[in-house]
């Protein structure tokens, strides 16, 4: 039988294509990855839609107890497993596609949109991100996505920054958290990467019909308000082309070349 992997999209449970819904209703088994994201709706309006019960997949099933639950029922069913976003935008779910294929198990993939894609909306250009990386919510001792910003600040490369979803509630560490990560980092080590005056972008529910978006100094953005769902940081270039500060002024509630011309540029 088969390993459907489809991915689901990020706001409701309409995202997910035609193509993956088929495979959903077709399928024996539903498991539904639930720890590295979350949707902007309730797991009964999937059920609903789908017409189908959903079992809730967790870290500790998928990434150790795999080949003893999703992978040997995909030997003798139809298992969907369900990826909010896109199916290999989190590194633990091509692990478990090489696991399947090691046991033998057919698989089929359905993609869909990605917040890796969907930042596109803010008018940056894609290909001129750098690596991407995650804040924890833990992040005392931890200095790892503040010098990879430096190193894509050094290469005129967008910086995103992932938020760390709270297991507990529905929302994730929010963009003024994350900001204020960076300047105290930046206190901390002193290499000139993150400042007040830097420009930012802060997303909030990213590809729902009430998504916020919102551009400015990272001292502005400290005092908005992104509301709740799954949040992430953007640090742009330093240098962007002018269709990209164009598409920034959509975001921007105060004068659009007062921000471009003050933001940090660091010798």
């Amino acid at each position: 039988m088969t390993l459907n992997l489809i991915g689901i999209g990020l706001n409701d449970e309409k995202d997910i294509s035609f193509k993956g819904l088929e495979l959903v209703k077709k399928s024996d088994v539903i498991y539904l990855e639930n720890y590295t994201s979350k949707l902007n709706c309730s797991i009964s309006q999937l059920e609903s839609f789908y017409g189908k019960k959903i079992i809730l997949a967790g870290r500790k099933m998928v990434e150790e107890n795999a080949e003893a639950t999703i992978l040997k029922e995909a030997k003798s069913k139809e298992v969907a497993f369900l990826v909010i976003g896109d199916v290999f935008s989190a590194t633990t779910h091509i692990d478990l596609y090489l696991r399947a294929k090691k046991m033998a198990v057919k698989t089929r993939v359905i993609y869909n949109a990605s917040v890796l894609t969907a930042i596109g909306i803010t008018g940056l250009q894609l290909y001129k991100f750098g690596k991407t990386t995650s804040i924890p919510f833990e992040n005392e001792n931890v200095e790892t996505p503040y010098d990879v910003l430096k190193v894509n600040a050094e290469n005129n490369m967008h910086t995103l920054f992932l938020l760390d979803l709270n297991p507990d509630k529905e929302g994730s560490l929010t963009v003024n958290d994350a900001i204020r990560y960076l300047l105290k980092i930046e206190i901390k080590k002193g290499e000139k990467v993150f400042a007040s005056n830097t420009l930012c972008i802060g997303c909030a529910k990213i590809g729902s019909l009430d998504q916020i978006i919102k551009a400015g100094n990272a001292s502005e953005l400290l005092k908005e308000n992104f509301k709740d769902g799954l949040h992430c940081l953007i640090v742009p270039a330093k240098h962007l082309h002018f269709m990209e500060e164009e598409a920034l002024t959509l975001y921007i509630s105060h004068q659009p070349h007062e921000t471009f011309k003050n933001q940090a540029k660091f010798s």
